[in-house]
């Protein structure tokens, strides 16, 4: 690729964009075939949670050390080498004929995810050295990450019920293998630094170790697992703290905001991921949906979250703060959880579903953009990259142990009755701890936060010289 020629690099920039909607395809146009790929493969409800899990648990683990990758070997060839992982995993989604293989495949899925999605903004950012047209490519960019989520519902729907559900995981096959074909051609080769600056290996498998242990230990109860997942996790924080090139550097958490953001967005996570599965079961089991009727049914909270944080949500932080931002959208994604905690065994869309849809999706619009810029502006400059990763990392990794809690707590709920009353009474339970999580997220957003104009002068300057390297540094 020739940077100087602009047309190139507003194509190369759709490639890249390409490859980002597929990752996000892949998040919401599985959900909506769950109640299929169950019935299917005779998945019991707990099993289940590892088609969503397998796929979070790799893609919040190896986040980080993909971008560090990324530095060492080359962005471009590091985005080439995901988009060949995901998509061969995709493939071995599609052909899966059991639940071993199919979840073996969505561990793969992950990795790839990770190491695709790493250093799309690192690219971009040195693509567009303008102000101007950076923010408009990163806008680009922004947009098609949140819009991409509607559009894996309703293309999850339309091919689940005109076909089958394994072409929700075929459709990745031409998508990346084109992807890959413009990618080689319009992306500029970078070399990296080089291995020899070396990279966490041992922190990744520890962290990954670790959270797969602990979500196997919630959803298969096995105390001497949760020991081992306990152990490993400790190991992993004296590895951080001793390890020369560490992928979370324990000096970042000084900052109240960054302590403060990771820790809403991982209790935030966990909350909300149950209402995305367990809805789904909800409006396929009781409310007898098919596939496209359950895309179309989470469709509002996906167009809302994309309108407002591309739109307003930047205008919201301006006029009343990040943190007053942030407060009002998690009362709003609580409050969605928690009428839906109360959604009969005999109820109807527009009463029931519908309002938790619409308070999830205006909630997650306005809180999830300004905890990342309550996030940056609690981060050093030398911290951003790290900063804006580690807080896409705690959506992953709170997504995984929220959700493994939550369908474990409904199904052992029901207890192995097949009624209705059992079935939606397990999930009342699960919704309201997810609302005990969110509201968890709520006193942290209270205590912990603080807007960055309340920061000493010192640190303003720390945090106005941080932003123009977020998305330079970002997922790194």
């Amino acid at each position: 690729m020739r940077p100087e020629t602009r047309d190139n690099r507003w194509i190369a920039l759709y490639v890249l964009c390409t490859g980002m909607l597929m990752i996000v395809l892949d998040a919401t146009i599985v959900n909506v075939a769950l109640p299929t790929i169950q019935s299917d493969l005779h998945f019991s409800q707990s099993g289940l949670a590892w088609v969503v899990n397998g796929y979070l648990i790799t893609f919040g683990g190896l986040l980080l050390l993909a971008g560090r990758h990324g530095d060492l070997i080359g962005r471009r060839r590091m985005f080439l080498c995901g988009l060949a992982v995901f998509t061969a995993a995709s493939t071995v989604c599609g052909l899966a004929s059991s639940q071993g293989m199919l979840i073996a495949a969505r561990f793969t899925q992950g990795a790839g995810g990770a190491m695709t999605s790493s250093v799309i903004l690192g690219m971009i950012v040195t693509m567009f050295n303008e102000p101007k047209e950076q923010a408009k490519a990163i806008g680009v960019f922004a947009f098609v990450a949140s819009a991409g989520g509607a559009i894996g519902l309703l293309v999850g729907g339309v091919l689940t019920q005109a076909i089958n559900w394994h072409w929700i995981f075929f459709v990745n096959l031409p998508i990346g293998v084109g992807t890959a074909m413009l990618a080689r051609r319009l992306l500029e080769a970078d070399s990296g630094i080089g291995l020899k600056a070396g990279a966490d290996v041992a922190g990744a498998v520890l962290s990954t170790s670790a959270l797969m242990l602990t979500v196997y230990a919630i959803v298969k109860p096995a105390p001497l697992l949760g020991i081992a997942a306990g152990v490993l996790a400790v190991a992993f924080l004296v590895r951080e703290s001793t390890c020369a090139t560490p992928l979370i550097p324990m000096r970042i958490f000084r900052s109240r905001n960054v302590s403060g953001a990771n820790l809403i967005q991982a209790l935030t996570a966990a909350g909300m991921f149950g209402v995305f599965f367990l809805g789904a079961l909800y409006v396929r089991r009781v409310l007898h949906y098919n596939a496209l009727q359950i895309g179309l049914a989470f469709f509002p909270v996906t167009v809302l979250m994309g309108t407002l944080s591309v739109r307003y949500t930047e205008k919201f932080i301006t006029r009343f703060g990040a943190r007053s931002t942030v407060r009002v959208g998690i009362v709003m994604i609580g409050a969605a959880m928690l009428w839906f905690s109360r959604a009969p065994v005999h109820g109807s869309y527009v009463v029931d579903v519908l309002p938790t849809m619409v308070l999830l999706g205006i909630g997650c619009g306005v809180c999830f953009p300004s905890l990342m810029a309550l996030a940056m502006s609690g981060a050093t400059p030398a911290d951003a990259g790290l900063a804006s990763g580690l807080v896409s990392t705690t959506a992953q990794v709170g997504g995984a142990l929220g959700l493994a809690v939550l369908a474990s707590v409904a199904s052992s709920h029901a207890h192995g009755s097949h009624t209705l009353s059992a079935i939606v009474g397990g999930y009342h339970i699960a919704f309201l701890i997810g609302a005990i999580l969110v509201l968890a997220a709520m006193a942290v957003a209270f205590i912990v936060l603080k807007d960055p104009a309340d920061t000493p002068d010192r640190e303003a300057v720390n945090d106005q010289r941080c932003l123009p390297t977020v998305a330079t540094e970002a997922q790194v």
